[in-house]
């Protein structure tokens, strides 16, 4: 069974900068798409951005020019960095793997992804 660790969230201020990380147990997810998603309270579910095996990213237009996420396969690790944090960032924040190393026509969606973190909470105040 896989399982994916998040760290690195926090409270910081509007303007401010945070890096989140997704440690994995299994060796495959080194071959795996891998995603960010997060949970505002009272709101569904959402994409953030993915990453395949071979580095290609991809991201919700609301993030775009402001995360960037990024793979070490070396050690199992994806990381979220997250610049000019907005108030409307605020949300859990949770990593995802899919049991493929492409992307699907659906890599934005919940549902192609297999396995999950238990989220790290991120919290950016006004």
């Amino acid at each position: 069974q896989e399982q994916l660790v998040e760290s690195g969230g926090g409270l910081v201020q509007a303007g401010g900068s945070l890096r989140l990380s997704c440690a994995a147990s299994g060796r495959a997810l080194s071959s795996y798409v891998m995603g960010w998603f997060r949970q505002a309270r009272g709101k569904d579910r959402e994409f953030v951005a993915a990453i395949n095996w071979a580095g290609t990213t991809r991201y919700a237009d609301s993030v775009k020019g402001r995360f960037t996420i990024s793979r070490d396969n070396a050690k199992t690790t994806v990381y979220l960095q997250m610049n000019s944090l907005k108030p409307e960032d605020t949300a859990v924040y949770y990593c995802a793997a899919d049991r493929s190393p492409y992307f699907s026509g659906s890599y934005y969606s919940h549902y192609e992804y297999e396995y999950w973190g238990q989220g790290t909470q991120v919290t950016v105040s006004s």
